[in-house]
């Protein structure tokens, strides 16, 4: 059996005689159903949400002036744009989910170690935290509707966060958790609602920091204090800081973009719609975030990197009301997009016979709330910290997968041979492949060298650190494998 185009030759009952769930199974053309608006609504939110505005907030603290930091953000979507459309091509054509791709790459049970960084490790982390931002928005709302909701618990703490807190985090978390729970045809109706609202809001936003700042040339000329315990980076290096941190933030979906690109109705859709979406939504970003960071500070008298104080001081309710309210939906649509639907189908994926799409969102949402997420947002320097990490261990995964994919394969994949046979105990397929995997674990651990004081330059620029490196060292060692296989005949010192 092979492929016939984009489509496979093989029926649900197929993939189900051989032990798999309809989760992780190749999706028909019939399936394959979304359009080029779709994609370009599907990352709106996860552009337009609580932690990226307070990145943008420590971006304005490295040195660049306002107007290059709006450049730099622009230039960035060119990137990430690269990244999820390359990455993706593998699902557009197969029509196959990220834990599959990553089968075809690392082997069964090497993709175990990348699947368990991207799903467990970087998509429940980023689900916590983006639940945390989120709780904080409804927070607000909370205090301003119901008077004296902020004094429930006398100021008692638990587990670091207060009562108020802590209801504010449940209530959004079990809102994300039911999205994430409904799957990618809530969240395709769900986004096609808030597209057209992040415009209208976001845009209002920023005229009004271009109002109260008494203009743009204000905000253009605004004083930034610079940060003054860390390293200061000429402006080319400050850019490329920024990439990366974006990078950080985008690290998972670009890892795990087959999870989408598998439903588009052509590779061409998924090219055209997330091209156009991310640089469309980034180009609204660039220009309402540094408008409102900057804007806002004038307005509250002091410099300001957190979105939400400075709405939280506005006087009118409505305002209030509606902005963040807006904020509160793309942190749901990114939690859905980024976190919780790629963690579950790769929990899906690690445990096929026990766990399914929803199981595991089940199971990624109550860890979610283990991990206390709201730790990792005290300060501008806690989020860099995070996506830093992130990018650490996400940017080598997505290079070994690019160059294998690419360079490798030739962008071919055999269908037969990566969806074998569970139940054929006696089967000889490729269990590691030992030149991905090392190539991964090599880009990790030098990029979470960063994390250690002599090694801060490496932490600062970890997604490309470790996405270079680890695309380097694969691809040496397959060619090196390959010619030492050719000279040991029948060999192939690859697999195990």
């Amino acid at each position: 059996m092979g492929t016939q185009g984009n489509e496979t030759a093989y029926n649900q009952a197929f993939f189900e005689k051989r032990g798999y769930n309809k989760d992780i199974m190749p999706k028909t053309s019939a399936q394959r159903n979304n359009s080029a608006f779709n994609f370009f609504t599907l990352w709106m939110g996860a552009v337009h949400n609580i932690p990226n505005y307070t990145a943008v907030g420590g971006f304005l603290l490295i040195g660049l002036s306002p107007l290059q930091v709006i450049f730099a953000l622009i230039l960035s979507s060119f990137v990430i744009a690269l990244l999820l459309v390359s990455n993706g091509y593998a699902g557009s054509k197969y029509g196959i989910p990220f834990a599959m791709q990553l089968r075809d790459t690392y082997g069964d049970i090497g993709a175990k170690l990348p699947g368990v960084l991207r799903g467990v490790v970087a998509g429940i982390a980023w689900f916590g935290l983006q639940t945390f931002a989120g709780s904080q928005a409804l927070l607000i709302l909370l205090n301003k509707i119901f008077p004296g909701f902020e004094n429930i618990g006398s100021g008692i703490s638990i587990l670091g966060i207060s009562v108020p807190g802590l209801i504010a985090f449940l209530i959004f978390w079990a809102i994300s958790f039911a999205i994430g729970f409904g799957g990618g045809d809530i969240l395709n109706k769900f986004t096609a609602i808030l597209n057209p609202l992040i415009y209208i809001v976001f845009g209002g936003m920023a005229i009004w920091g271009v109002t109260v700042a008494g203009g743009f040339s204000n905000i253009m000329n605004y004083e930034i204090s610079t940060k003054t315990d860390g390293i200061i980076y000429p402006a080319i290096l400050s850019f490329i800081l920024i990439f990366n941190s974006l990078l950080g933030v985008w690290a998972g979906p670009g890892s795990s973009v087959s999870d989408f690109t598998q439903n588009a109705k052509s590779t061409k859709t998924q090219i055209i719609g997330q091209i156009s979406g991310i640089v469309v939504a980034h180009v609204l970003f660039a220009i309402a975030s540094v408008f409102i960071i900057i804007g806002g500070s004038i307005y509250l008298g002091h410099q300001e990197w957190n979105i939400l104080t400075i709405i939280n001081e506005w006087s009118n309710f409505w305002a209030i009301l509606i902005s963040t309210g807006v904020l509160l939906m793309t942190t749901i649509s990114t939690n859905a997009t980024s976190n919780i639907i790629p963690a579950a189908y790769q929990l899906s994926a690690l445990l096929p016979k026990w766990i399914n799409y929803k199981r595991g969102v089940v199971i990624a949402s109550v860890l979610s709330v283990v991990i206390m997420p709201w730790k990792m947002m005290e300060n501008e320097d806690s989020i860099f910290l995070f996506l830093n990490a992130i990018g650490a261990i996400l940017g080598p995964v997505a290079g070994v997968m690019i160059v294998h994919f690419y360079l490798v394969s030739k962008c071919r994949i055999d269908i037969d041979k990566l969806y074998f046979d569970l139940h054929d105990k006696d089967i000889k397929i490729q269990r590691v492949n030992i030149s991905a995997y090392i190539a991964t674990v090599v880009g990790v651990v030098i990029s979470l060298l960063g994390f250690l004081p002599a090694f801060k330059v490496i932490s600062d620029f970890s997604w490309f650190i470790g996405f270079f490196i680890s695309s380097l060292v694969y691809i040496v060692l397959h060619h090196s494998v390959k010619l030492f296989s050719k000279k040991q005949e029948g060999v192939n010192y690859n697999e195990i």
